[in-house]
């Protein structure tokens, strides 16, 4: 049996009342039920002892849940794609869990606004860009992002108050598109040589993993793959317009 003692700190704790609270409390009595097992003393101590990066993680599967389910199946490469991303930032036994406990989300109605609009108000706009990188991963993990899953992305970074360039910049990353690498950058093909240029500077301060130093390694390994990303997509522009 799962100790999911942590995931009740990370998520209960810090969303008492809340959305994501309520369905984190369903899916965790769920697996208790199941187990016919209650928390133990240490884990009820966590209920008080949640932290931000606590909250990213377990608020993040309910929305991963949507997002899976937004195309009307849920494929093994998905649930493999959300096991390595907890394995890689937060450990073996969190990616486990996390795991069980996204099947039993998997299993109840997201009310994605109400959801949505908490984690606005509770999480920085860094975490919140992440998400949206996070779910266009899961999204792309299979066959590549299908319509229906890029709407509803989409509107949740509306709902998050992502700005539509970001929203964009992000997208661009993980659709195949003709102007991808403009899109990337926050710029129309028609920008001029030194606008290229600026936009790359300006794109490249925005995700230089320093800017997330404050935040942990987890978000500075996540900077460097978006940064990566605007690296890529400069030097194709470069390429293709031989600017120097």
């Amino acid at each position: 049996m799962a100790k999911f003692g942590k995931w009740i700190g990370f998520g209960l704790g810090w969303a008492v009342g809340g959305p994501v609270g309520g369905i984190l409390g369903l899916a965790v009595g769920s697996i208790f039920d199941k187990g016919n097992v209650g928390p133990t003393h240490a884990q009820k101590r966590l209920y008080r002892s949640a932290t931000t990066r606590g909250d990213y993680a377990a608020s993040l599967l309910v929305l991963v849940s949507s997002v899976m389910k937004a195309d009307g199946r849920v494929m093994r490469s998905e649930l493999d794609y959300v096991k390595n991303y907890f394995y890689t930032r937060f450990g073996e036994d969190t990616a486990s869990e996390a795991i069980v406990l996204l099947k039993d989300i998997l299993k109840q109605k997201i009310p994605l606004k109400e959801v949505t609009l908490q984690l606005n108000r509770q999480l920085d706009y860094s975490y919140r860009l992440e998400m949206i990188h996070f779910l266009f991963g899961i999204a792309a993990a299979d066959a590549g992002v299908t319509e229906a899953e890029r709407l509803l992305i989409r509107k949740i970074a509306s709902y998050m108050n992502i700005t539509d360039s970001d929203q964009k910049s992000i997208q661009a990353m993980f659709l195949k598109e003709s102007d991808a690498s403009y899109k990337i950058l926050e710029i129309e093909p028609s920008a001029t040589a030194d606008e290229v240029k600026k936009a790359y500077r300006r794109m490249a301060m925005k995700y230089h993993p320093d800017k997330v130093s404050h935040l942990g390694e987890d978000f500075k390994k996540v900077a460097q793959e978006k940064f990566r990303k605007v690296k890529d997509a400069y030097d194709q522009i470069k390429k293709q317009r031989n600017i120097k």
